[in-house]
């Protein structure tokens, strides 16, 4: 049997976070840092080992080469630097495509790796993207954690307004994970009942905030940790673990990640969220949902900003 091995691309805040969740899930048989800076990614994952001890579970935790990618299950692209304050996460868009073009991307092909590619760096769902197509692998096998962040901040705003758990609310973005995703509020359910009828039946409840403005409480989480804390790190890991999760252990779950989209939604030549089924052989299919016009007109709308970027990528 094969060795669960992750390779994570990045030891910073969100890499070391990725790796820290795939430690408590007890995920994997071998957690590898790879960072420019080398004595940052061998100090992370010292640390790393000694939380290992109190676990129970003790995976080999090091600081690799890129030799190490080559028999990896898992490569994480957590790379590149993070978000200033009142920038939005395309605002990073030109440092992000000239690091795949002059690094990422060679050492990724000149390595062997033949695995999952999960991509966490932003812009989430042009890196991602743009990673697939540079090293010639098919969408099942590269894709990027795209709005599955912005999906559990939703759910928590959802949650929290209407004083019920998390895990009773099932809704998710889609399209950039950014400023232009949207929400198909038609498909939102609470303990099983559309979120739409709960806002006619008890509106006192479900009805008292605005849906633009439920909307606006998500996508503004993002910008409130980096200006409080300088990054996000605790929520996207826990998002980049899910999806080990059910690779590893073939799930065949939906959740939502940005992956190439060829004629699904009426989308082409672009990546963005959509709901997809997770498994071991990694994106094994896009759920498509039914959604009304106007959502279907804001989702048009999120990608084509996302594909005005991954055209100008191509003119750096």
């Amino acid at each position: 049997m094969q060795k669960r091995k992750v390779v994570i691309l990045g030891a910073g805040h969100v890499g070391s976070h990725c790796a820290l969740s795939l430690l408590f899930g007890g995920l994997c048989e071998e957690i590898v840092l790879l960072d420019i800076l080398e004595k940052k990614a061998a100090g992370q994952a010292m640390d790393l080992s000694d939380a290992a001890v109190s676990m129970g579970f003790a995976p080999v935790i090091r600081a690799g080469t890129d030799d190490d990618m080559k028999d990896a299950s898992i490569l994480i692209m957590a790379a590149g630097r993070g978000r200033k304050e009142g920038e939005t996460r395309l605002d990073l868009f030109y440092d992000s495509v000239r690091m795949l073009k002059n690094d990422i991307i060679p050492r990724i092909k000149q390595s062997g790796f033949s695995g999952i590619l999960i991509s966490i760096s932003n812009p989430a769902d042009v890196v991602g993207e743009l990673l697939r197509r540079g090293i010639g692998f098919p969408r099942e096998k590269a894709f990027s954690t795209g709005t599955g962040l912005d999906s559990l901040r939703l759910r928590r705003v959802i949650a929290q307004d209407g004083g019920v758990s998390t895990h009773s609310v099932s809704a998710l973005c889609m399209g950039e994970h950014g400023d232009s995703h949207m929400v198909p509020w038609s498909r939102v359910c609470i303990g099983g009942q559309p979120f739409l009828t709960l806002r006619q039946q008890e509106p006192e409840r479900w009805g008292k905030t605005p849906l633009d403005e439920l909307t606006r409480r998500g996508k503004d989480a993002g910008m409130f940790e980096v200006t409080h804390k300088s990054c996000t790190e605790f929520g996207i890991g826990t998002v980049a673990a899910r999806l080990i999760t059910a690779i590893f252990h073939d799930e065949k779950v939906v959740l939502p990640v940005s992956t190439a989209l060829q004629g699904e939604y009426g989308e082409e030549n672009v990546a963005a969220g959509v709901p997809a089924v997770i498994g071991a052989g990694g994106m094994e299919g896009i759920v498509t949902l039914s959604l009304t016009p106007d959502e279907k007109e804001a989702f048009h709308a999120s990608c084509d900003v996302l594909r005005s970027y991954l055209q100008k990528a191509g003119e750096i």
